[in-house]
């Protein structure tokens, strides 16, 4: 058995201190767990339809959100490919900027619902849609 990996490697655990000092990464205002938490509710998930899509139970996607636990490489690429987000997206501090905002799941589903309606009822509902965002704006205006 000489040669062999379990032979190689006697079990002792050593500690390794690194010498080289690499400045604290400035997450800014929004943590992993946070960042992950805002994303997912942009997309219009439940922390339940996410662990679903992920492989995983609710309280894990709690655990991540809050904190409390750490995004493993595989952990943070399952999430990315849930969300529809890049990694760099998902983990970057800075790349929230740029990132595109797309609608959120509970909004397409009531689009879906809206082009299911005859043509009379969605030009009504439209109307009183940008009546009402117009209406939002204004508001808006008037606060700056």
């Amino acid at each position: 058995m000489q040669g062999s990996p379990l032979l190689l490697y006697t079990g002792v655990a050593m500690l390794l201190v690194s010498k080289l000092s690499s400045p604290p990464l400035n997450w800014g205002k929004e943590s992993i767990g946070q960042r992950v938490s805002r994303i997912r509710k942009e997309r219009g998930f439940t922390q339940v339809e996410l662990a679903g899509m992920i492989g995983i139970v609710q309280t894990l996607v709690t655990g991540y959100e809050t904190d409390r636990l750490r995004l493993t490489a595989e952990m943070a690429v399952r999430f990315a490919l849930a969300l529809d987000v890049t990694l760099d997206e998902l983990l970057h501090p800075n790349a929230a900027k740029a990132s595109t905002r797309k609608p959120s799941r509970k909004v397409l589903r009531r689009l879906e619902r809206i082009e299911e309606l005859p043509p009379t009822q969605q030009t009504t509902l439209l109307r009183t849609i940008d009546t009402f965002l117009e209406v939002a704006a204004l508001k808006t205006a008037r606060r700056a």
